[in-house]
């Protein structure tokens, strides 16, 4: 018979709890599937008299991840701990060093080190997979390094985190604002109780990093990604995209442009009608250009015990077989330098709401500005100010311009003209449109 792969599982949370589970279930499929079966042999985690709902008789116990990475029993080690660094590295560090796959779920930590863990792994003939790190339950990365493996990428973009999405898709569809939602997505488990990684874009950042490495063959660097958060996302600009056709979203995209690789996270406007807007609550989604194919979208659960558990048995079925695929598909060594392209150079519609004060020539003045940077306005929308029943509007005017076609520069630059004017009550709300 076949020898076993022999498992260690650092990490047993809700995805080390869930995977152990399943592979208790499931294993006699995965072995018959993969033509070699597959045991846990040892686990690693903080409190072990914790009630976890899984059976443990019978396999290891390790008080330290990086004691179990090195230990003899333990041929392919599990990372499900978190973090960048500490613990996290130094237990996939030494699994890799000793010659160990490693399978981890961890995107701050190949966001950060990724590189450099990809050409250990090579050094010492070791696999490093990490599908679980992106998008949860989606295989966007078996799609993109071997799926498309002879295609040329032109674009990817996605919408990578649950909990803004599942806050964008609430303040949409009960008005609600952003911080009332936000409680409610931490109640539910759904944001953490600091949730700023999260709806900070940060999360989706170290995300699309690791994306953008596989669809342009670059060296992963996060501190090149662009990044915007949603917290200044108000109920009025979920209105008025819906009265111009659009969904607001938090996406990550990654695209060739004439300057470089653009890689930015940040509140975007879609079509209604395209796939990506049609994606509510706590789902993700990938949507890649390529050349031959065309685009694809992928759509699933991008997080949860069970749905992230799902890629990280698809990794350790690779590793049963003995699939052999360099980390981010092509080897460490030919990954190129990030040629970043400025995120001033970005080029594309925008909507812009203004508080416009209610005096003469405020209009004008704004108009002024805008043509003077050969900014091109497609729609002009003003809505009343609010008001008590019975009493004359005052205050100021919610003015909201969507553009054609322009740079980011030029944009920033008319802003900052209105603003010094002195026409507006406060900065301006900025949202990028991708048609």
């Amino acid at each position: 018979m076949t020898e076993p792969l022999r498992i260690g599982v650092a990490g047993l949370g809700t995805v080390g709890a869930s995977l152990v589970r399943l592979l208790a279930q499931n294993g006699n499929a995965l072995a018959h599937r993969c033509g070699r079966p597959v045991r846990v042999v040892a686990v690693s985690a903080r409190d072990k008299s914790r009630d976890r709902g899984i059976d443990l008789s019978g396999i290891e116990w390790f008080d330290d991840p990086v004691a179990m990475a090195k230990s003899a029993n333990v041929e392919c080690v599990v990372e499900l701990m978190g973090g960048a660094d500490g613990k996290a590295k130094d237990t996939v560090e030494a699994a890799l060093a000793a010659g160990k796959s490693v399978v981890t779920a961890n995107k701050a930590l190949l966001a950060k080190h990724g590189n450099a863990l990809a050409a250990l792994a090579e050094t010492t003939g070791a696999q490093l997979n990490f599908e679980a790190a992106v998008a949860g339950g989606i295989p966007a990365i078996k799609t993109m390094r071997e799926s498309l493996a002879g295609n040329r990428v032109e674009r990817v973009a996605g919408i990578l985190n649950g909990t803004c999405n599942y806050i964008l898709s609430r303040m949409e569809l009960e008005g609600l604002p952003f911080e009332a939602v936000l409680a409610d997505a931490q109640r539910l488990g759904y944001a953490e109780a600091d949730p700023t990684f999260d709806v900070g874009g940060f999360d989706t950042a170290h995300k699309l990093a690791i994306l953008a490495s596989l669809a342009f063959g670059t060296a992963i660097d996060a501190d090149a990604v662009y990044v915007e958060g949603i917290a200044s996302i108000a109920p009025l600009d979920l209105r008025m995209a819906d009265e111009l056709g659009y969904r607001i979203k938090l996406l990550g995209v990654a695209e060739r442009t004439a300057t470089g690789i653009e890689q930015r996270v940040h509140p975007t406007m879609v079509p209604k009608t395209s796939a990506i807007a049609q994606v509510m609550g706590v789902t993700n989604a990938v949507s890649i250009l390529a050349e031959p194919v065309g685009e694809l979208t992928l759509v699933g659960p991008g997080a949860g015990g069970n749905a992230t558990a799902s890629s990280v048995l698809s990794d350790i079925g690779d590793i049963a077989r003995g699939t052999r695929l360099p980390a981010y598909g092509v080897a460490a060594r030919d990954l190129e330098a990030t040629e970043q392209a400025p995120m001033q150079r970005h080029e594309g519609g925008y909507y812009i709401r203004l508080s416009v004060l209610d005096r003469p020539g405020a209009a004008a003045s704004i108009a002024t500005r805008m043509a003077e940077r050969q900014i091109s306005l497609e729609s002009i929308v003003q809505r009343k100010p609010p008001q008590a029943t019975g009493q004359k509007a005052s205050g100021p005017v919610p003015v909201v311009l969507i553009t054609y076609a322009t740079t980011e520069a030029a944009i920033r630059d008319a802003l900052d003209a209105v603003m010094a004017d002195g026409h507006i009550a406060e900065p301006p709300q900025l949202i990028r449109i991708e048609r």
